[in-house]
């Protein structure tokens, strides 16, 4: 059987029984378990009202790199635009594209509250890259995030000597959001109580200095157990009836 040996404040060598904590545990499995759901109820609650709804959508450009006085493609061209590709993220996310289409659609926020919203990916060994943003209405995304596409085809072109930066997909209207995941936050609110309400039995069991059986007698007293005295719970209960008969 499992223990755990620990030295108290006495240099007092004591064990703790692992079975017997997890058979502690066990019995109190349904306390655990409420407490899982109520913290997993607070964890969809605060998901579903009280965080605001995101919406993410997104849109797909094209790049290559080619000799405007070559009109064949060759393997370095599609090389060196794979080569490239972090540079076009870079320029993307910028200061001068965002802080342009800042301008262009009057938005309220900074620099730094959209490039916060904006995200850049690319599907690795290609030269599809994929812009995204989120904001809490999904029109608005979609139009931030056509923006940003336009106008940063234009820095990329200008900045790297592209030839052509070609749309692949338009950006998308969300019609569901993209956070805040209900079903994530109800399953890390449930793993969080049961944690919690297994931590605070588990002391409770560690601190629990009572002797409950014969065994612990032995175990903790180093006594043996002569006799055991078996408690009569009818007795008492007629003992206790008797008396409020005489005073009726």
């Amino acid at each position: 059987m499992d223990k755990i040996i620990y030295q108290n404040e006495k240099d007092d060598e004591q064990e703790i029984d692992v079975a017997e904590i997890l058979m502690y545990l066990l019995h109190w499995l349904w306390l655990i378990a409420i407490a899982g759901i109520i913290t997993a109820a607070i964890g969809f609650s605060i998901s579903a009202f009280i965080i605001t709804p995101q919406y993410k959508s997104s849109t797909k450009i094209y790049i290559l790199s080619k000799n405007s006085s070559n009109d064949t493609l060759t393997y370095s061209d599609t090389q060196l635009s794979t080569l490239l590709t972090k540079d076009f993220e870079a320029l993307i996310t910028s200061r001068y594209v965002l802080e342009t289409v800042i301008k262009d659609l009057q938005l309220p926020e900074s620099y730094n509250q959209l490039v916060g919203k904006v995200s850049v990916s690319n599907t690795k060994e290609t030269r599809i890259i994929s812009i995204s943003v989120e904001d809490a209405n999904p029109e608005r995304a979609r139009i931030i995030a056509d923006a940003v596409r336009d106008v940063a085809a234009l820095q990329i072109q200008s900045v790297m000597d592209i030839e052509a930066v070609n749309v692949v997909d338009v950006a998308n209207l969300p019609t569901s959001p993209s956070k805040p995941s209900k079903k994530k936050f109800t399953l890390i609110g449930f793993a969080i109580g049961v944690v919690i309400m297994a931590g605070i039995l588990t002391l409770r069991f560690y601190f629990d200095d009572s002797i409950k059986t014969s065994e612990d007698v032995e175990k903790y007293l180093g006594m043996t157990t002569l006799a055991m005295i078996p408690l009569m719970q009818d007795d008492e209960d007629t003992s206790k009836k008797k008396k409020k008969a005489r005073r009726n």
